[in-house]
């Protein structure tokens, strides 16, 4: 595809209706290749917010115009535009995972970047300015997951129970929080670590993304999940959650020392990330019959999986979880079914590694 031709797709230049064609053959780095179109005027809102002037400061976000390209008459969606909202986000796959997948499926779609680092703005602030620029719907990572729920206006049971939102639909004027971080880490582990002992296990972190983690591996089945977290409150916080969910018996805090007796461990904190180095526990309390699972997934070898390797442990990095979120995620904001396994290949070939490891 030219980018002439990109061009004129996004403008609404297609047949008949007034709707841009997808060509029948429309390759993905294509589509990725081509410049967005000029920025247009924001909706008049009577004011500009501080993160909708830093979307302009930055051009990281030159793709934010009036929700009304994106829509045909007749309230049908032609173009999606799709965010990420985070700290140290990057090195992320989610732009690469969602628009290769959404141009398999035949639809138009700009997933962009919204760096909380480089806006300089709070989660509230760059999710109003997102909605008032037309964006359809936002993903939420750290250290977002909880400080957006104050800003939503409803929230979906499974999201309610977890008290943590990785998903915003704006959907009738209404941003609606998800959660698929809870899904697709089950999905994951069922992959990745089939036939595991799962009777007792630790998890490190009771964030946005423990809390997820944390209701995945109980409705997995495991036996009794201890819950660490810097934080002693958050992780007491996380466990009063879990038991009124699960049953009094099912979740206790606990201290690192637990992995010692544990069957298997979560790492569920920022720590192994790129920006953020290092181990999250003390490896000397692992050993040959635990089986370990990390959800950062950039990089897939963190310190924490490559000290478990060298100790005979089982592992499972973070790459499942994010490609099977990030499928339920597109589903929500389209409506249309993507297909896991593809998307799972196209992680292979992006890392030059399968999403699942052990």
């Amino acid at each position: 595809m030219s980018r002439k031709s990109h061009r004129a797709a996004v403008a609404g230049e297609g047949p008949g209706d007034g709707t841009a064609a997808m060509p029948e053959h429309a390759r993905y780095e294509d589509i990725a290749a081509a410049p967005p179109p000029e920025l247009s005027p924001a909706p008049a809102t009577g004011r500009t917010s501080g993160a909708s002037k830093a979307f302009l400061r930055t051009g990281r976000v030159r793709y934010c115009e009036l929700t009304s390209s994106y829509i045909k008459p007749g309230g049908r969606v032609t173009h999606y535009l799709i965010g990420l909202v985070g700290s140290g986000i990057g090195p992320s796959l989610s732009p690469a995972l969602h628009e290769r997948e959404a141009a398999e499926l035949g639809l138009r779609y700009t997933y962009r970047l919204l760096d909380l680092d480089e806006l300089g703005q709070p989660v509230g602030e760059v999710l109003a300015a997102a909605r008032a620029e037309g964006f359809h719907g936002l993903n939420i990572t750290h250290p977002g997951k909880q400080a957006v729920l104050a800003h939503l206006d409803d929230l979906v049971p499974e999201a309610a129970a977890l008290g943590a939102v990785n998903t915003v639909v704006f959907d009738g004027g209404k941003a609606v929080g998800h959660n698929t971080d809870a899904t697709g880490f089950a999905r994951s582990v069922r992959r990745g670590l089939p036939g595991a002992r799962m009777q007792d296990v630790v998890l490190l972190g009771a964030g946005g993304a423990g809390a997820a983690v944390g209701h995945a591996l109980l409705s997995l089945g495991t036996g009794r999940l201890g819950v660490h977290d810097v934080d002693p409150e958050r992780a007491e916080g996380l466990v009063a959650a879990l038991k009124h969910r699960f049953g009094a018996d099912r979740a206790v805090t606990c201290g690192p020392d637990a992995v010692r007796t544990a069957d298997g461990l979560v790492h569920a904190t920022p720590t192994g990330m790129a920006a953020h180095p290092g181990l999250p526990i003390d490896e000397s309390v692992l050993r040959e019959d635990l089986w370990v699972a990390d959800i950062v997934y950039r990089p897939l070898e963190t310190a924490l999986l490559a000290a478990a390797r060298a100790r005979g442990c089982r592992v499972l990095h973070g790459g499942g979880m994010v490609v099977l979120q990030a499928a339920e995620s597109l589903r929500l904001f389209t409506g249309v079914e993507p297909d896991a396994a593809r998307m799972l290949a196209h992680f292979e070939e992006l890392e030059g590694e399968p999403a699942h490891a052990s």
